[in-house]
């Protein structure tokens, strides 16, 4: 058709006003026909010029991004695209990719929407090509809301698969406290039946009350299994979302500083700079975090009695970092440090060498760490100290499209000083 239209366009001056009358219909279809397809894809589109002015965009894109100033408002047409939307990230990506010269990149944010639920969305930007110049940025909005959901039933079925070994764990924990019943009964039984064959007078008071004492404390000691049990097993409920996790380790030190502090012991962030959005649920990793830090903490004060710890001998360091597509966690302690044996089972349910440990706490860990796709690690030489390491996959925010032909560059970027090499974010 747009070879037709090119053709017919040529010879304008020859056509009837019939054959003009029949042309104009022509276009008129086809733009009519262009707009509903533009207006029913489920990938929202939103068009902008060489300022990021709107130029145009389809419902979908207003469906999938907040806006403060809806596209079709007056108000917008004087504003570049950015100011329109309302939500801080996403404003701020644009508004970045704008003033250096960013196109072919792709980012993921996560939104929520009037009903209260989470959506994740992906933002990408092209060049927006026309007589074969960059003439402005095709910014591209897909829902993938449901492709998250199946990642993280993925990694929740992977959990499952765990509970084999945590069910003989419970098994073999739970084997010591009913032989104990057993056996406590069995001389109750025993005792009882010796006095109706006898002269039928009941054992001493104290002598039944010991026993049954027994019984109740085993009692007390499977009910705490259980409930350990359910504690470890019971579904890891993610409010995943994408957030800065220096931010919040920032937060989270504020929290547990003071507790060091007394303890005379300093702790050090040396988190890296520009940070990724990772995909965490906030509680959970505060959780993760204590865990960790509490541990430090006792190891540390386990090595060092309180007057080398007045003179600096106590010490916990925390640090990030990103290597090729992931973001790596640093706590390192120079606490007590733990034994190779600990080490290689420090993540297994129940095991501890704390007297009153659960050993619940680091299994707890290594599940949160893997419901965010991570993993965790742990090195440690006994009376050296101890180094957990976390590492957390970068979403795609920083992805990188194919670069497209420099015969393509605006000619607002050509006319900028700055030299960008490089398109990604």
């Amino acid at each position: 058709m747009r070879g037709f239209v090119k053709r017919v366009s040529q010879k304008m001056s020859k056509l009837s006003n019939i054959q003009v009358e029949q042309f104009l219909t022509a276009i008129t279809e086809e733009n009519e026909m262009l707009d509903s397809i533009f207006e029913s894809l489920s990938t929202g589109l939103i068009i902008v010029d060489e300022k990021w002015f709107i130029l145009q965009n389809n419902k979908a894109a207003e469906r999938y991004i907040p806006f403060k100033i809806r596209p079709d408002d007056t108000k917008a047409e004087s504003v570049p695209l950015w100011e329109t939307v309302d939500d801080e990230d996403i404003a701020s990506f644009m508004e970045d990719c704008y003033r250096n010269d960013k196109t072919n990149v792709c980012a993921e944010f996560t939104v929520t929407t009037s009903g209260g639920s989470v959506r994740f969305i992906t933002i990408t930007l092209i060049p927006f090509i026309q007589q074969h110049h960059a003439a402005g940025t095709v910014v591209t909005v897909a829902d993938i809301t449901e492709k998250r959901s199946q990642e993280v039933l993925l990694h929740r079925m992977e959990s499952l698969a765990g509970l084999t070994n945590l069910a003989a764990s419970v098994a073999h924990e739970i084997k010591n406290p009913l032989g104990a019943i057993s056996i406590h009964i069995q001389l109750i039984q025993k005792a009882l039946k010796k006095a109706r064959d006898g002269d039928g007078k009941l054992p001493d008071r104290k002598f039944v009350e010991n026993y049954l004492d027994v019984v109740n404390e085993e009692i007390d000691n499977l009910n705490k299994i259980v409930v350990d049990f359910l504690f470890a097993v019971r579904p890891i409920s993610a409010n995943l979302t994408l957030v800065n996790p220096n931010k919040l380790l920032e937060h989270f030190a504020d929290f547990f500083k003071p507790e060091f502090t007394q303890h005379h012991i300093t702790v050090d962030l040396d988190l890296c700079k520009d940070a990724p959005r990772l995909m965490i649920d906030e509680k959970l990793f505060r959780e993760v975090t204590v865990n960790i830090v509490q541990n430090a903490l006792a190891a540390i004060l386990e090595r060092y009695p309180e007057t080398e710890r007045t003179t600096g001998g106590g010490h916990l360091g925390i640090s990030t970092r990103i290597k090729s597509d992931k973001f790596i966690l640093e706590f390192s302690d120079n606490g007590i440090g733990m034994s190779e044996k600990t080490v290689a089972h420090i993540f297994e349910p129940y095991y501890t060498t704390k007297p009153n440990g659960t050993g619940l706490g680091m299994t707890m860990a290594y599940k949160i760490i893997k419901e965010f796709s991570g993993d965790i690690s742990v090195a440690s030489v006994r009376g050296q100290g101890a180094v957990f390491t976390i590492t957390l996959p970068i979403p795609q925010t920083d992805t990188r499209l194919l670069t497209h032909n420099n015969d393509f560059q605006s000619p607002v970027a050509v006319k900028r000083t700055e030299n960008i090499k490089d398109s990604s974010i």
